[in-house]
């Protein structure tokens, strides 16, 4: 299989993301082959050596990335201590495991990545990977062009710069409209935010795409595995 990093091998494993198994291998919680590793740089051949965390031997797992169609009134959480649906409800017993990838609002539904790949959390969620993300917006009211554009010069809200990468107007009527929006930030509830700045309240959010994974005909509450060439698109330039 080749050599690795050994935060790599970490997070390949369900061990914690890239950079938390970094901050183990620093604090000296890591071992290989019964030797603490405190420095990072060091490579490993999987399956070659008996890695461990805090004592306990390391096994890596196989890795499973599944996309869902999150309804609304459903919590992107492990569990709830209120007793809520949460994503796991919709999952196979035996993939408990799994963790969601980012979030999506109680209200919002659409597009949601589960995995045991921190990883691949990672590269999904962090800013600096840029990674696109599309969402469908359902706006009270009528929202007209000269307002959207405001969207990808960027919106002062809370201290933040919210920014759209792109934005278009599907349809629009004294009553509702339809707008389709595009971010690569990932801030907390971005797009109500932008909308909320111009006045506009949010009656139907969900979201369509992630990089080059659409959520297609998939049904609300149902999932599926991504493919191999899938997860490939969505991790560019692994290393």
């Amino acid at each position: 299989m080749g050599l690795v990093r050994l935060q790599k091998f970490l997070a390949d494993a369900g061990v914690a993301s890239r950079r938390a198994s970094e901050k183990l291998i620093v604090q000296g919680r890591v071992t290989v082959n019964g030797a603490v590793v405190d420095a990072l740089g060091c490579k490993v051949e999987p399956g070659g050596v008996v890695v461990a965390v805090d004592g306990q031997p390391v096994r890596v797992r196989r890795k499973i990335y599944v996309a869902l169609n999150k309804p609304r009134g459903v919590l992107c959480t492990r569990s709830d201590p209120q007793g809520r649906p949460t994503v796991m409800d919709l999952l196979p017993k035996e993939w408990g495991g799994l963790f969601p990838v980012g979030r999506l609002d109680l209200e919002s539904e659409g597009l949601l990545f589960l995995t045991n790949d921190g990883d691949f959390s990672l590269r999904l969620t962090h800013p600096r990977y840029g990674i696109r993300k599309r969402y469908l917006a359902v706006i009270e009211g009528r929202v007209g062009e000269a307002e959207l554009g405001r969207f990808t010069a960027g919106i002062e809200d809370e201290g933040e710069l919210l920014r759209a990468e792109r934005v278009r107007l599907v349809q629009s009527n004294n009553s509702h409209s339809t707008v389709e929006v595009e971010l690569a930030q990932g801030r907390n509830r971005e797009v109500r935010r932008l909308f909320g700045a111009l006045g506009h309240e949010v009656a139907e959010l969900r979201r369509t795409q992630v990089g080059p994974v659409r959520l297609g005909e998939l049904p609300p509450g149902k999932w599926r595995v991504l493919s191999g060439a899938e997860v490939k698109s969505l991790l560019p330039e692994q290393g």
